[in-house]
Parts: structure tokens; C-alpha cells; sequence
């Protein structure tokens, strides 16, 4: 019997059934899926996606919900068109696709319909990379995408499951974004990305989400009257309300990746966790999943 399982477990390693300890990277120029709750979220590693785009990477941003609750005032579809268009725009800053799925904000739960929505998109963009949110977080939508992308992480790559999308013969290796929560566990930023030279663009995306980010998070966070009415302004404004310390711990990540001296100049990171789904990469794995990184 013993013998019988571990031939049963090599067959469904050598078939890809399960995740091998590496990740399969034979692209030259790797697909990155980054997969957000709202039409915005994506967006926290627009600087990465930035880079990435800039050497050719094939990059795009998933919206799971439609941002149809997101407004103080708006609702329903006249919102969920805005949020649509501010999306498409922000995309096109950064030099990405930016899809939306119709389903209603703040209503999400990890149903297999939804489930075998992100399967597809997966699949149909050939990820090599999945960046989500970890499931732990203050808003419920974040977190059901958090768990609707780690169920999906295994069946990408089984072919019974959404059989009329082509299955993976990969597992991609799936990232989280950076959070700042503490419980269960904190964040752990596995891999730094210096973004100091496009921050700029992130933030002119950011600028592109202009129901959120000087409508709806201002009124809902009490500090409407922090924001600017000048265009100028409030890109300045925005600048500094996106910018994020540089703790110690991202410190030793950007001199793992890109040693001491260029790490030391670096200004704005976009930090990313592995996930202990799907393929699990070397170092050198990340290093071509990631080419901006030091050699």
C-alpha cells in the first residue's frame, strides 16, 4: 500500500497535478494577473505592473466586484459605469489590462460560480504570476477574493474544472499584496520591488479613480477636508497619501534583491508575501518572474 502511494504521488507530480517545489519559468517575458475586490485595488502594486509592462511583461488587473456600492452619493449602474471607465483609464497610465467582473460590491462570497470566474481569467491570460489579497482583512470582499484566488490556486490546473477553458500545465506561483494585518500572522515581504522610478505613474493611476480616492475613501475615512481642489494639488496630495515607510523588514528584502548600495537609494517599495499555494520559486525563479530585480 505504502509503495502504491508513493507511486501514485509521483504520477501526479510528474503530471502537474499538484505543484512541483519550483516554478516553471521558460518565458522570456512572464504574465502577471493581479487580482483586486474593487475596481482600484489592483492598483496597490501599480508600480510593479508599471515596470513590468515598460520590459514587455504581459500584465493584467482583475476587478471582482463591479465598485457598484462605492460612492457616498452614486449607486447601482451609473456607478458602476464610472468605476468601469476610471478602471480602463488607470490601465491605460500604466500600460495594462484592466478587467471588471459584474458582481455587486460589498455583496461578494466565495461561491464556486465566482470561483470558476477566476479560474477562467487565470487560465485565458496563461499567468506565470497571481498576485491577491491575503484573506484577512477589514472589508469582507477583500477577503472573499483572498479566498476565492487561494481555491482557485490548485484548480487551474485540473482539467475537469471549467473544462471549456484550457487548464494550465503550470501552476503559477501566487503572491499576496501587501497588507498591514497583524492576526493571524503579519505580512511577510518575501520580495521587495524598488518602484522609485515609476511612482510617479502609480500615482497618476491612483489620480484616474477619482470617485475613490477623492470622493468615497475621504468621506468614508472623515478626512474629505484634507483633499485638495486643484488638480495639481491633490496629485501632490495623493502622493503623499499613497507613499508607504520602509520598514526594516522591507529594508532586508530590497538588499537581498538588489544588494546594499541600490537598496539604500531606493525611495518607494511595493513588497509582495509568497503564498504557500501553487508553484513554489527559487530565488532565481523570482529573478526572471521579476526581471527589474538586481542581479
Amino acid at each position: 500500500m505504502k509503495n502504491l502511494f508513493s507511486f501514485f504521488l509521483l504520477f501526479m507530480l510528474l503530471t502537474g497535478i499538484i505543484s512541483s517545489t519550483s516554478a516553471q519559468v521558460t518565458a522570456d517575458k512572464p504574465r502577471v494577473i493581479m487580482i483586486g475586490a474593487h475596481p482600484d485595488d489592483p492598483d496597490e502594486a501599480g508600480g510593479t505592473a508599471a515596470l513590468l509592462a515598460s520590459m514587455g511583461c504581459a500584465v493584467k488587473f482583475v476587478a471582482v466586484t463591479n465598485g457598484d456600492a462605492g460612492h457616498e452619493t452614486l449607486k447601482g449602474k451609473e456607478l458602476a459605469d464610472m468605476r468601469f471607465k476610471e478602471a480602463q483609464e488607470a490601465g491605460k497610465r500604466l500600460g495594462v489590462t484592466y478587467d471588471v467582473l459584474d458582481n455587486h460590491d460589498g455583496l461578494l462570497l466565495p461561491t464556486l460560480e465566482v470561483r470558476l470566474q477566476i479560474i477562467r481569467k487565470i487560465r485565458e491570460w496563461n499567468a506565470d504570476v497571481v498576485i491577491a489579497p491575503r484573506p484577512n482583512d477589514y472589508h469582507p470582499d477583500h477577503r472573499y477574493t483572498g479566498v476565492l484566488v487561494q481555491d482557485a490556486a490548485y484548480m487551474v490546473a485540473v482539467p475537469d474544472i471549467a473544462p471549456e477553458t484550457p487548464y494550465l500545465k503550470k501552476n503559477p506561483v501566487f503572491l499576496y499584496f501587501q497588507d498591514h494585518f497583524k492576526r493571524p500572522n503579519p505580512f511577510r515581504p518575501d520580495i521587495a520591488v524598488d518602484i522609485s522610478s515609476v511612482y510617479d505613474k502609480k500615482v497618476y493611476a491612483f489620480d484616474a479613480h477619482k470617485s475613490q480616492v477623492y470622493d468615497w475613501l475621504p468621506w468614508i475615512g472623515h478626512y474629505s477636508a484634507q483633499v485638495p481642489s486643484g488638480e495639481n494639488d491633490r496629485l501632490k496630495w495623493l502622493a503623499g497619501w499613497l507613499d508607504r515607510p520602509i520598514t526594516p523588514e522591507i529594508r532586508a528584502s530590497l538588499e537581498k534583491w538588489y544588494g546594499k548600495d541600490k537598496a539604500a537609494s531606493a525611495t518607494h517599495v511595493e513588497v509582495f508575501e509568497i503564498c504557500e499555494y501553487g508553484a513554489q520559486p527559487s530565488d532565481a525563479d523570482i529573478r526572471k518572474l521579476f526581471p527589474m530585480l538586481g542581479k
